[in-house]
Protein backbone atom coordinates (compact mmCIF):
# COMPACT_ATOMS: atom_id res chain seq x y z
CA UNK A 1 0.00 0.00 0.00
CA UNK A 2 2.74 2.58 0.72
CA UNK A 3 4.16 1.92 -2.74
CA UNK A 4 0.76 2.32 -4.37
CA UNK A 5 0.19 5.57 -2.49
CA UNK A 6 3.58 6.82 -3.64
CA UNK A 7 2.76 5.98 -7.26
CA UNK A 8 -0.58 7.77 -6.92
CA UNK A 9 1.23 10.77 -5.42
CA UNK A 10 3.74 10.82 -8.29
CA UNK A 11 0.91 10.74 -10.81
CA UNK A 12 -1.08 13.46 -9.07
CA UNK A 13 1.87 15.81 -8.46
CA UNK A 14 3.07 15.40 -12.07
CA UNK A 15 -0.41 16.13 -13.37
CA UNK A 16 -0.77 19.14 -11.07
CA UNK A 17 2.66 20.47 -12.07
CA UNK A 18 1.82 20.51 -15.78
CA UNK A 19 -1.76 21.68 -15.41
CA UNK A 20 -1.08 24.48 -12.92
CA UNK A 21 2.01 25.49 -14.91
CA UNK A 22 -0.17 26.04 -17.96
CA UNK A 23 -2.61 28.16 -15.98
CA UNK A 24 0.24 30.20 -14.58
CA UNK A 25 1.69 30.76 -18.05
CA UNK A 26 -1.74 31.79 -19.30
CA UNK A 27 -2.15 34.35 -16.50
CA UNK A 28 1.37 35.66 -17.09
CA UNK A 29 0.62 36.12 -20.78
CA UNK A 30 -2.63 37.95 -20.10
CA UNK A 31 -1.09 40.38 -17.62
CA UNK A 32 2.51 40.68 -18.89
CA UNK A 33 2.27 39.80 -22.57
CA UNK A 34 4.84 37.79 -24.49
CA UNK A 35 7.74 40.21 -24.06
CA UNK A 36 11.05 39.25 -22.49
CA UNK A 37 12.24 42.60 -21.21
CA UNK A 38 14.30 42.60 -17.98
CA UNK A 39 11.34 43.89 -15.98
CA UNK A 40 9.00 41.20 -17.35
CA UNK A 41 11.57 38.48 -16.66
CA UNK A 42 12.05 39.79 -13.13
CA UNK A 43 8.31 39.67 -12.48
CA UNK A 44 8.01 36.19 -13.95
CA UNK A 45 10.94 35.01 -11.87
CA UNK A 46 9.47 36.48 -8.69
CA UNK A 47 6.31 34.47 -9.38
CA UNK A 48 8.12 31.26 -10.32
CA UNK A 49 10.13 31.07 -7.09
CA UNK A 50 7.10 30.86 -4.74
CA UNK A 51 5.56 28.45 -7.24
CA UNK A 52 8.52 26.09 -6.81
CA UNK A 53 8.40 26.52 -3.03
CA UNK A 54 4.72 25.57 -3.13
CA UNK A 55 5.52 22.33 -4.94
CA UNK A 56 8.22 21.59 -2.38
CA UNK A 57 5.43 21.78 0.20
CA UNK A 58 3.23 19.55 -1.99
CA UNK A 59 6.04 16.98 -2.08
CA UNK A 60 6.17 16.93 1.71
CA UNK A 61 2.39 16.78 2.03
CA UNK A 62 2.17 13.76 -0.28
CA UNK A 63 5.01 12.00 1.57
CA UNK A 64 7.49 12.15 -1.29
CA UNK A 65 5.32 12.65 -4.36
CA UNK A 66 7.43 14.06 -7.18
CA UNK A 67 6.88 15.45 -10.66
CA UNK A 68 10.42 15.02 -11.94
CA UNK A 69 12.08 11.68 -12.81
CA UNK A 70 15.45 13.19 -11.95
CA UNK A 71 14.42 13.39 -8.30
CA UNK A 72 13.47 9.74 -8.34
CA UNK A 73 16.69 8.87 -10.13
CA UNK A 74 18.75 10.50 -7.37
CA UNK A 75 17.01 8.32 -4.81
CA UNK A 76 17.23 5.21 -6.97
CA UNK A 77 20.98 5.57 -7.40
CA UNK A 78 21.50 5.67 -3.64
CA UNK A 79 19.10 2.80 -2.88
CA UNK A 80 19.28 -0.94 -3.27
CA UNK A 81 18.48 -2.80 -6.46
CA UNK A 82 14.83 -3.36 -5.52
CA UNK A 83 14.38 0.36 -4.92
CA UNK A 84 16.08 1.09 -8.24
CA UNK A 85 13.73 -1.23 -10.13
CA UNK A 86 10.65 0.19 -8.41
CA UNK A 87 11.75 3.73 -9.20
CA UNK A 88 12.64 3.13 -12.83
CA UNK A 89 9.85 0.72 -13.72
CA UNK A 90 6.99 2.19 -11.68
CA UNK A 91 7.56 5.69 -10.31
CA UNK A 92 9.00 7.30 -13.44
CA UNK A 93 6.25 5.83 -15.68
CA UNK A 94 3.65 7.16 -13.21
CA UNK A 95 5.18 10.63 -13.54
CA UNK A 96 5.20 10.37 -17.31
CA UNK A 97 1.53 9.33 -17.42
CA UNK A 98 0.59 12.15 -15.04
CA UNK A 99 2.37 14.64 -17.28
CA UNK A 100 0.67 13.28 -20.41
CA UNK A 101 -2.75 13.62 -18.76
CA UNK A 102 -1.91 17.14 -17.60
CA UNK A 103 -0.90 18.20 -21.10
CA UNK A 104 -3.99 16.58 -22.60
CA UNK A 105 -6.27 18.46 -20.20
CA UNK A 106 -4.48 21.75 -20.84
CA UNK A 107 -4.71 21.39 -24.62
CA UNK A 108 -8.34 20.27 -24.41
CA UNK A 109 -9.31 23.21 -22.21
CA UNK A 110 -7.33 25.84 -24.11
CA UNK A 111 -6.81 24.52 -27.66
CA UNK A 112 -3.76 26.02 -29.31
CA UNK A 113 -2.87 28.16 -26.30
CA UNK A 114 0.13 26.17 -25.08
CA UNK A 115 3.11 24.33 -26.46
CA UNK A 116 6.01 22.39 -25.05
CA UNK A 117 9.69 23.30 -24.90
CA UNK A 118 11.16 24.29 -28.26
CA UNK A 119 14.68 23.35 -29.30
CA UNK A 120 16.13 26.49 -30.88
CA UNK A 121 19.58 25.06 -31.55
CA UNK A 122 21.16 22.00 -33.09
CA UNK A 123 20.95 18.73 -31.21
CA UNK A 124 24.54 18.93 -29.91
CA UNK A 125 24.12 22.37 -28.38
CA UNK A 126 20.72 21.44 -27.00
CA UNK A 127 22.07 18.27 -25.41
CA UNK A 128 24.94 20.15 -23.81
CA UNK A 129 22.63 22.90 -22.53
CA UNK A 130 20.10 20.60 -20.85
CA UNK A 131 22.88 18.41 -19.47
CA UNK A 132 24.85 21.36 -18.10
CA UNK A 133 21.81 23.00 -16.49
CA UNK A 134 20.81 19.73 -14.86
CA UNK A 135 24.34 19.03 -13.62
CA UNK A 136 24.60 22.50 -12.05
CA UNK A 137 21.27 22.29 -10.22
CA UNK A 138 22.06 18.79 -8.94
CA UNK A 139 25.37 20.03 -7.55
CA UNK A 140 23.74 23.08 -5.95
CA UNK A 141 20.96 21.11 -4.30
CA UNK A 142 23.19 18.37 -2.97
CA UNK A 143 25.71 20.86 -1.58
CA UNK A 144 22.86 22.70 0.12
CA UNK A 145 21.92 19.39 1.72
CA UNK A 146 25.36 19.25 3.32
CA UNK A 147 25.50 22.82 4.62
CA UNK A 148 23.83 23.72 7.88
CA UNK A 149 21.64 26.69 7.01
CA UNK A 150 19.53 26.51 10.13
CA UNK A 151 16.31 25.38 8.45
CA UNK A 152 15.11 23.50 5.40
CA UNK A 153 13.15 26.59 4.31
CA UNK A 154 16.38 28.42 3.47
CA UNK A 155 17.60 25.51 1.35
CA UNK A 156 14.28 25.35 -0.48
CA UNK A 157 14.29 29.07 -1.26
CA UNK A 158 17.93 29.10 -2.37
CA UNK A 159 17.47 26.05 -4.59
CA UNK A 160 14.24 27.50 -6.03
CA UNK A 161 15.96 30.77 -6.96
CA UNK A 162 18.81 28.78 -8.54
CA UNK A 163 16.40 26.73 -10.61
CA UNK A 164 14.58 29.81 -11.90
CA UNK A 165 17.88 31.43 -12.91
CA UNK A 166 19.03 28.29 -14.72
CA UNK A 167 15.66 27.98 -16.42
CA UNK A 168 15.90 31.54 -17.72
CA UNK A 169 19.45 30.90 -18.95
CA UNK A 170 18.33 27.91 -21.01
CA UNK A 171 14.85 29.04 -21.99
CA UNK A 172 15.89 30.47 -25.37
CA UNK A 173 17.85 27.33 -26.31
CA UNK A 174 15.94 24.29 -25.05
CA UNK A 175 13.26 25.78 -22.84
CA UNK A 176 15.43 25.08 -19.79
CA UNK A 177 12.91 22.49 -18.69
CA UNK A 178 15.19 19.98 -16.90
CA UNK A 179 12.28 17.56 -16.52
CA UNK A 180 12.01 14.51 -18.83
CA UNK A 181 8.43 13.67 -17.81
CA UNK A 182 7.06 17.13 -18.59
CA UNK A 183 9.00 17.25 -21.86
CA UNK A 184 7.57 13.86 -22.83
CA UNK A 185 4.02 14.98 -22.06
CA UNK A 186 4.28 17.83 -24.55
CA UNK A 187 6.24 15.80 -27.10
CA UNK A 188 3.66 13.00 -26.97
CA UNK A 189 0.84 15.47 -27.60
CA UNK A 190 2.77 16.91 -30.55
CA UNK A 191 3.85 13.53 -31.93
CA UNK A 192 7.58 14.14 -31.47
CA UNK A 193 8.17 11.84 -28.48
CA UNK A 194 10.16 9.32 -30.53
CA UNK A 195 12.35 11.86 -32.31
CA UNK A 196 16.09 11.80 -31.86
CA UNK A 197 16.09 15.39 -30.66
CA UNK A 198 13.58 14.71 -27.88
CA UNK A 199 15.30 11.55 -26.66
CA UNK A 200 18.81 13.01 -26.67
CA UNK A 201 18.08 16.52 -25.40
CA UNK A 202 15.28 15.95 -22.89
CA UNK A 203 16.02 12.40 -21.67
CA UNK A 204 19.58 11.20 -22.14
CA UNK A 205 21.33 14.49 -21.39
CA UNK A 206 19.60 15.30 -18.06
CA UNK A 207 19.69 11.68 -16.87
CA UNK A 208 23.41 11.38 -17.57
CA UNK A 209 24.00 14.77 -15.94
CA UNK A 210 22.09 13.67 -12.85
CA UNK A 211 24.16 10.52 -12.50
CA UNK A 212 27.34 12.53 -13.02
CA UNK A 213 26.22 15.14 -10.47
CA UNK A 214 25.47 12.56 -7.79
CA UNK A 215 28.80 10.84 -8.48
CA UNK A 216 30.70 14.14 -8.33
CA UNK A 217 29.09 15.10 -5.03
CA UNK A 218 29.86 11.70 -3.54
CA UNK A 219 33.52 12.41 -4.26
CA UNK A 220 33.58 16.06 -3.22
CA UNK A 221 31.60 15.53 -0.04
CA UNK A 222 32.63 13.18 2.75
CA UNK A 223 30.99 9.86 1.80
CA UNK A 224 30.28 9.10 5.47
CA UNK A 225 28.22 12.26 5.81
CA UNK A 226 26.75 12.34 2.32
CA UNK A 227 23.49 10.36 2.31
CA UNK A 228 20.47 10.89 0.12
CA UNK A 229 17.29 10.45 2.14
CA UNK A 230 14.23 10.19 -0.08
CA UNK A 231 11.83 12.12 2.10
CA UNK A 232 14.25 15.06 2.40
CA UNK A 233 15.67 15.20 -1.09
CA UNK A 234 12.23 15.22 -2.68
CA UNK A 235 11.36 18.39 -0.77
CA UNK A 236 14.54 20.11 -1.92
CA UNK A 237 15.23 18.89 -5.44
CA UNK A 238 12.37 20.32 -7.56
CA UNK A 239 13.12 20.96 -11.31
CA UNK A 240 11.05 22.54 -14.40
Amino acid sequence: MPQLRLLASDFFVSFLWVWSGCLLRCLAFWFLGSGNSPIVLLIKGSIAVPYLVFFAWVGKTTNGGSYNPLIVLCYAISGNFAVFLFSVLARIPAQVVGSVVGVWLAKSTFPGAFHGPILNADIHRGTFTEGFLTFVIVIIVLILKKKDLGSSAKRIWISSVSKVILHLLGSDITGGIMNPATAFGWAYAEGTHVSKEHICVYWLAPIEATVLGVWACSILINPLRFKLHHGKICAEFKLD
